[in-house]
C-alpha cells in the first residue's frame, strides 16, 4: 500500500473535523432547543457520544479494523476495560460504605 500524501491526510483530518463538529453541535442543539423529553435527549446524547468516539479513533488516532492496527485497538480496549473496572469498583465501594453509614 502506498504512503498517503499530504492532500489525503489533510482531507481525512478535515472530514474528521467536520464530523466531530456536527456531533458536538447536535447535542448542544438538542439540549437548548430540543423538545424530546429527558429520556430521549439523554439517549441521543449517548448515541452522539459513541459516534464521536468512533470519529476520534478513526480520523485522528487512525485506528481502524485493519490487520496491522488491530493491536492498537486491543490495547485501547484493554485500557478502557481496566479504567471502567477501577472506576466502577470505586463507585461500588463508596456507595456501599455510604449505605452503611
Amino acid at each position: 500500500m502506498s504512503e498517503p500524501t499530504y492532500r489525503d491526510e489533510a482531507r481525512g483530518y478535515l472530514i474528521g473535523f467536520g464530523f466531530a463538529l456536527v456531533l458536538t453541535l447536535i447535542p448542544f442543539a438538542l439540549v437548548i432547543w430540543g423538545d424530546l423529553g429527558p429520556a430521549m435527549t439523554l439517549g441521543a446524547l449517548g448515541v452522539c457520544a459513541l459516534a464521536q468516539l468512533v470519529v476520534q479513533l478513526r480520523y485522528f488516532l487512525h485506528i481502524d479494523l485493519s490487520r496491522q492496527k488491530r493491536e492498537d485497538l486491543q490495547l485501547i480496549l484493554f485500557s478502557s476495560l481496566l479504567l471502567i473496572m477501577m472506576a466502577g469498583g470505586t463507585i461500588w465501594i463508596i456507595g456501599n460504605l455510604g449505605m452503611r453509614m
